[in-house]
């Protein structure tokens, strides 16, 4: 009998998202860089969230490992989130925000520094733009690890902007050390094309001696493995890990599973808002891996969820989809 209480183990930067629907005017006003995520500090951000006083703005726990558990719960699985808050307002927000999408979160609040915030601009090509003050989320450390919870997990999911801080790779590299010790999958995202530049060779080794699943989009599969087409690409990391879903816009989401490539098709949809697609994705195929989809069928339910995140403003989504599973995948054949 399976004694494990969680599909997922999640660690990532807990971060609040000031989600703001903004006009390209802006983005040039403000000499912001469109399309990418910007490391901000404190007083930056402030000037931006100053500039946008008249604009709607909605609040979300976010942070990419965070949306994807977030929408593993809203599939059906079951997941607990380890991400670093502060004593504050957003702190308090955040971890009411997460237990009410059905996470567990409990890792406990430092009193010093304010939380991370996350201001998402969103352009009305469906382009966003981030602007990221980390805050508190940086001094998540192996300490803040419950080991007992990554013990209960099928998997455990790292976000590679961890590598961004030492305290934060040293938390990352224990969490997957425990699952490995443990037998629990380790699935890891690269995150962002920056965070694959600046880490390339540690992300490299981490895939080989590590990683079970590994997620990225094309962006990040070029920056890693340095080669010029999507399919070299994924053979690239595939030759560092058994099973790796790459997703490719609206075409879908490439499989490579112990080096046989498959394209995977998406579901057309008229996108407003790209936040937290790749999360989204992840999280489908993360709840099929746990609930005895095969790879190329998780692929599709991942296709699925980021193609309905895609059609909402803001990182989470509004319609439940749990048990939805079998009428939306009933036509997909392996």
């Amino acid at each position: 009998m399976d004694m494990k209480n969680y599909d997922v183990f999640g660690v990532g930067n807990a971060l609040v998202d000031i989600i703001a629907l903004i006009d390209q005017n802006f983005l040039e006003k403000q000499k912001i860089q469109k399309g990418i995520m910007t490391l901000v500090d404190e007083t930056q951000q402030g000037s931006i969230l100053a500039s946008l006083s008249d604009v709607k703005k909605e609040l979300r726990s976010g942070g990419s490992a965070a949306n994807t558990m977030i929408a593993i719960a809203n599939s059906g699985g079951t997941c607990a989130y380890t991400g670093k808050v502060s004593h504050d307002a957003y702190g308090e927000f955040y971890k009411k925000d997460m237990e009410d999408a059905g996470v567990l979160f409990e890792t406990k609040p430092d009193s010093s520094g304010h939380t991370g915030t996350c201001v998402v601009l969103t352009t009305p090509d469906a382009e966003r733009t981030m602007l990221t003050s980390l805050g508190i989320s940086t001094s998540l450390q192996a300490s803040d690890i419950d080991i007992a919870g990554i013990q209960k997990a099928k998997f455990v999911y790292v976000e590679g902007y961890l590598w961004e801080g030492l305290g934060t790779k040293q938390a990352s590299r224990l969490t997957m050390e425990e699952a490995k010790k443990n037998a629990v999958k380790v699935a890891f995202t690269y995150s962002d094309p920056f965070c694959v530049n600046r880490s390339r060779e540690e992300f490299i080794q981490l895939t080989k001696d590590y990683v079970d699943v590994v997620f990225c989009n094309t962006e990040e599969g070029l920056a890693l493995s340095q080669k010029s087409s999507p399919e070299e690409a994924i053979k690239f990391i595939g030759a560092l890990s058994d099973l790796v879903f790459m997703t490719a816009g609206k075409e879908g989401a490439y499989v490579c599973e112990k080096g046989k490539v498959t394209l995977v098709p998406g579901f057309p949809v008229k996108p407003i808002d790209t936040t937290g697609a790749g999360d989204a994705f992840a999280a489908g195929v993360l709840y099929g891996l746990t609930h005895g989809y095969s790879n190329l069928k998780s692929a599709r339910w991942g296709n699925y969820v980021a193609s309905r995140i895609v059609t909402e403003i803001g990182p989470r989504l509004t319609v439940k989809l749990m048990g939805r599973q079998e009428e939306i995948l009933k036509d997909f054949k392996d």
